[in-house]
């Protein structure tokens, strides 16, 4: 790496990119001063192991974005990492540095942990993070704004009995079920990087309470606004709310390659997912400033079970482009469709029928990861126009290394697999995917699990819960004695199931 670039590095928190000569990210780091830490690659090595020492003689370049604060830093390094998958990190860190944060928000009252070695058990995960004394140290702080449980034995959630973690303010007290789950969801928005919105509502809040002469609730959300202030000044690394777009490279290449009026900010990505075209689902994620924003992933329940995805995509598309949907959930700067010509050629027409010609969509197939677009007459309300801010730059597209193939109706375009635009496609399609295969899963579970009680007269929804929740299936239900379900449901209904299920 040059001198003179070392010398213009900030002493501001921040994320940092080490690539090598043919300009592929081979690593991905944080700091909470960007001179100070990558300067550190840059001089004596003595006390470097041998495979830092591996990394640095192959740095050519280095890249940085600069954060408001660490806690954007832990947060956007997490991401860059799951899109790049630079070979130093995976070579450098091996899985005990990972840690996630695990909260199960369908126990009655979840608890907040942190693992190595996230389960298929139905509760959230969120990470990974790098840095699990950092993460932990964040958490810590983050309970004295929004109070939740952490297991211990003995654990009782929901009692009245004080404890020390109560009387210091870090445990719920007096709070309903609702109102806890509620303020976890405040904390979950906090650690996807929301954290200013969270401030205007608790603001809000305040106000709203002061107003109405409620001076107890408006000096307890007082003292909330307080704390997160504090953390923003004394806690290391949190959200993404203040990336600096400008300097992410995949979102520029992108705006160059298809001569975007400005970098695709707000890009969504839809997948389809479903077993012989039972329990269909889309889903929509969201990334945000190249990062992905969750709190704003949406999924679908196709209307119609069909074994048919171009008919699946134009009905999620139909519904996401709705003038409520638009207007609740804002416009997109780019749509990425999982899949090649078929399913976005579904997703166009979609497109068409609601008028929005000006929305870019692309697809990415899965094969050979190429990028597909429409040529410019593809299903667009006004047939004589080329589609408004989407058309491809050649020279751009010479300079990525890449070449198309053209046909009447789409354009398929070959970048190198290393290539920026291909690593932030690929994340998004991969995160799309996962989101629709998490959906249809809970759908097709939810089914296995509640038909056989389903078609029992007398035993409504809400029992039906009450059931899964204590039991968690039938095949637990049917070994439970008459007298433990009794104490759920009531004698006369546990006596019905009992009956029922024997059948069975």
């Amino acid at each position: 790496m040059q001198n003179d670039k070392l010398k213009t590095l900030p002493i501001t928190p921040g994320v940092y990119f080490h690539k090598d000569k043919n300009g592929e990210i081979i690593y991905v780091g944080k700091a909470a001063v960007l001179k100070n830490r990558v300067r550190q690659y840059f001089q004596s090595q003595r006390d470097m192991d041998v495979k830092t020492k591996a990394l640095v003689a192959e740095i050519a370049d280095t890249d940085w974005i600069e954060t408001e604060s660490e806690i954007d830093a832990l947060f956007l390094e997490a991401e860059m990492v799951k899109r790049y998958m630079p070979r130093y990190n995976i070579l450098l860190r091996d899985d005990k540095s990972l840690m996630y944060v695990r909260i199960d928000m369908k126990s009655d009252w979840p608890y907040v942990s942190f693992t190595r070695h996230p389960l298929d058990d139905g509760a959230e995960y969120y990470g990974p993070f790098y840095n699990g004394f950092a993460l932990k140290k964040a958490l810590r702080y983050l309970r004295q704004v929004f109070p939740y449980y952490v297991k211990f034995p003995g654990f009782n959630p929901g009692s009245s009995r004080a404890d020390l973690d109560m009387h210091l303010g870090l445990s719920p007290s007096g709070m309903t079920q609702l109102e806890y789950k509620t303020n976890l969801k405040k904390l979950i928005r906090y650690i996807n990087g929301n954290r200013k919105d969270i401030t205007r509502e608790l603001e809000r809040e305040m106000k709203s309470a002061a107003k109405n002469q409620d001076f107890e609730l408006a000096a307890n959300l007082r003292n909330k606004l307080q704390n997160l202030r504090e953390l923003q000044r004394r806690v290391m690394f949190g959200d993404k709310e203040f990336l600096d777009i400008s300097k992410d490279r995949a979102l520029s290449d992108i705006r160059d390659l298809f001569n975007l009026e400005k970098v695709p900010a707000r890009i969504e990505g839809y997948d389809i997912s479903h077993v012989a075209g039972s329990n269909v689902v889309a889903s929509m994620v969201v990334f945000k400033n190249g990062a992905s924003a969750r709190d704003e992933y949406r999924k679908f329940k196709i209307t119609v079970d069909k074994n048919d995805d171009f008919f699946n995509m134009n009905e999620a598309l139909t519904r996401r482009l709705s003038e409520k949907n638009l207007t609740s959930w804002g416009k997109p700067s780019l749509v990425l469709i999982d899949g090649g010509k078929g399913q976005l050629d579904a997703a166009l027409k979609a497109r068409a029928e609601k008028g929005h010609d000006e929305i870019p969509f692309i697809g990415l197939a899965k094969r050979d990861e190429q990028i597909v677009i429409a040529n410019s007459k593809k299903h667009t309300t006004q047939q004589k126009q080329p589609l408004q801010g989407l058309s491809l730059q050649r020279g751009k597209l010479k300079e990525l290394g890449g070449y198309a193939d053209i046909s009447d109706d789409f354009t398929v375009i070959n970048l190198p697999k290393s290539s920026h635009i291909i690593k932030l496609l690929q994340r998004i399609r991969d995160e799309s995917h996962r989101f629709a295969v998490s959906y249809h899963t809970s759908l097709r579970s939810k089914k296995q699990t509640s038909s056989q009680i389903d078609d029992i007269r007398g035993i409504g929804p809400k029992t039906r819960s009450k059931l899964i929740r204590k039991f968690g299936s039938i095949k637990n239900i049917k070994n439970v004695p008459e007298s433990d379900l009794a104490k759920i449901v009531g004698a006369s209904k546990a006596r019905l199931i009992s009956k029922s299920l024997l059948k069975t």
